[in-house]
């Protein structure tokens, strides 16, 4: 682990804050797709924000009539008639504002987590589709960040903010088109005002805008940290860097305090410019209304009236001011969104695929003059002119030193990464002339670090056929010699298992990877160095698991323990991404050649 910032190990495709973006609201346009399912609740939402506004428009109205023709009346017996029915009005107005107010809340938060949930979604599916090349240079940490931590902001602004923009924006309108009516000479003067208002606030938004998008990306630093060290607790443990990594993780978020204590900042300035600016507004307003009573020109009613539209007008402005703040910092967060969602894999299904026939004796695989680099290490080849033809059912093993591309072949043949040179067959089939899951349906693989979900046994081997009864997985768990230990665990098959299967020991987790490949039956199976972490029973234990899965199927096998590819029937030896020796084990030990050199060092002890 390196204590350098994750945020340099990002993938080119995703954009730090340091490379140029757009640094606006428009940002946001990338939820619209995510919007357009729901136009009908959007209309609806739409009609009772409006609502709920002209609701609003209408007290200052019912105000008016309340002074001048209940308060100011001559007769004080009509006064009190007057005065009953105008506060039955003003409850009837706000009745009607709290209703709709309701309705308009209840939409536009349904709408809020509805959008979250299929944009969490979409870049979660789209995130698992990406090749191993993306999570090459992109920490886990990282795209976590952006699923939690960027949709919670959008949420905020569909389910909130946005309504609540939309909303004042209605009232502020509403209120300057009264004003105009009733009193164009007091608007004139506080539009002018508003003017100077909004101008520096764009100023401040910007800067806003880039704190927030800086902010996020610290906070995604220190979850990628998080995310790398957690995954690493027993290595992180035993090499007695607890201190070293909490404090790591403390300067990753004191970076993060410090980028939102800026934003913070930045934001009060922009809130403590406007409140003022507006509350000045308002009481110029006010001011010019009352010399207005005193002329004669307007009746106390009018003035009430005017009143309350300027206190709408202006804030709708300041609610409008922190409105555009939320709407900055979840421009931020969309932008990050987007910017997974607008990955391409390079590994892809052609358009028109070639359906595979149906294979009963194993796969045939070939290699034909394979040079393969990887993206992250363009200048170094793994696999030069490589060849390799392996018949259906056969068993083959491939040895070699560490680096001579072993597990390379292996994510070839699975098509998580295109070869530049030669080509790659299944059954004399071009895999990039398959489809991706025809594909990987007809192989199965048992890695050296099997995989454990945090899950019972029983769906922990049913991973390898989603739809298999109880019986086929138990039936694969008896064929990978894991049927006792499972039903020797306190809930049998319905044991939970720990996350990364922390309550087994190696050979069991290796046993329920077998079985997980036997009950997908692929006509080719992969074994990657299967046995090399196990004790001499569990080796045992599991070298019998695996002669049971490699029944009629073809097999290839990554071994450095020699002792397990003994019995195969063709052993491959790799070294610096070709192929230098080929022949059976007896054969390559009285050659001495490479081989006869590794099987020395590890029989000859």
């Amino acid at each position: 682990m390196s204590s350098s910032s994750p945020a340099a190990g990002h993938a080119p495709a995703v954009a730090s804050a340091a490379e140029p973006a757009r640094r606006n609201v428009r940002a946001l346009r990338g939820l619209v797709p995510f919007l357009r399912p729901y136009r009908g609740r959007i209309a609806l939402a739409g009609v009772f924000l409006v609502l709920a506004a002209l609701t609003t428009l209408a007290f200052p109205i019912a105000l008016k009539s309340l002074i001048d023709e209940g308060l100011i009346a001559a007769d004080p017996g009509a006064r009190v008639l007057a005065l009953r029915g105008h506060f039955f009005e003003l409850f009837g107005v706000g009745v009607a504002l709290g209703v709709f107010s309701a309705l308009r809340f209840f939409m536009v938060t349904w709408l809020g987590e509805r959008v979250t949930a299929d944009l969490r979604d979409a870049v979660y599916a789209h995130v698992v589709r990406q090749s191993p090349e993306f999570f090459e240079t992109t920490q886990t940490g990282e795209v976590l960040s952006r699923l939690t931590t960027d949709t919670t902001l959008v949420q905020t602004v569909v389910g909130s903010s946005l309504s609540m923009g939309l909303r004042n924006t209605v009232m502020g309108l509403g209120a300057m088109a009264m004003l105009i009516v009733t009193n164009p000479r007091v608007m004139t003067q506080v539009l002018g005002i508003l003017v100077l208002v909004v101008l520096p606030s764009l100023f401040f938004g910007r800067r806003v805008r880039k704190l927030s998008r800086a902010s996020q990306d610290r906070v995604a630093d220190s979850s990628a940290i998080a995310a790398e060290v957690l995954n690493a607790i027993p290595v992180v443990q035993s090499y007695v860097q607890e201190e070293r990594e909490a404090t790591r993780f403390a300067r990753s978020t004191e970076d993060a305090f410090e980028t939102a204590v800026r934003r913070t900042r930045m934001r009060s300035m922009l809130v403590a410019f406007i409140i003022s600016a507006t509350f000045g507004a308002l009481l110029w307003g006010l001011y010019q209304g009352t010399q207005a009573v005193i002329r004669g020109d307007i009746t106390a009613g009018h003035l009430g009236q005017t009143v309350v539209y300027v206190v709408l007008l202006v804030s709708s402005v300041a609610v409008l001011s922190e409105v555009y703040g939320d709407l900055l910092r979840a421009a931020g967060a969309t932008e990050r969104l987007m910017e997974l969602l607008q990955l391409r894999s390079p590994i892809v299904s052609p358009p028109v695929p070639v359906k595979p026939q149906p294979s009963r004796a194993g796969a045939s695989v070939q290699l034909q003059r394979v040079t393969f680099r990887y993206p992250s290490r363009p200048n170094q080849p793994t696999l030069i002119g490589f060849d390799l033809d392996v018949k259906a059912g056969e068993t083959v093993a491939l040895v070699g030193p560490s680096g001579a591309g072993k597990s390379t072949v292996f994510q070839l043949l699975l098509r998580f990464y295109d070869v530049a040179e030669g080509e790659v067959r299944i059954d004399g089939v071009p895999v990039r002339d398959l489809a991706l899951a025809d594909l990987r349906h007809r192989i199965g693989i048992v890695p050296q670090d099997s995989v454990i979900f945090s899950a019972d046994a029983l769906e922990n081997i049913r991973y390898g056929k989603p739809d298999a009864s109880d019986d086929e997985v138990i039936a694969a768990a008896k064929a990978a010699f894991a049927h006792d230990f499972i039903t020797a665990l306190p809930d049998g098959y319905r044991t939970f298992l720990g996350e990364r299967g922390v309550r087994l020991s190696g050979g069991q987790r290796q046993r329920i990877s077998i079985a997980r490949a036997i009950l997908k039956n692929p006509p080719l199976l992969l074994l990657d160095e299967a046995t090399s972490a196990l004790d001499a029973e569990s080796e045992r234990m599991v070298q019998a698991a695996l002669e049971s899965a490699m029944k009629d199927r073809t097999t290839l096998v990554i071994a450095h323990r020699l002792s397990t590819v003994q019995r195969a029937d063709r052993i491959v030896v790799m070294e610096a991404g070709q192929i230098v020796e080929t022949g059976t084990h007896a054969e390559l030990a009285a050659s001495g050649g490479l081989y006869a050199r590794l099987a020395a060092l590890q029989f000859d002890r």
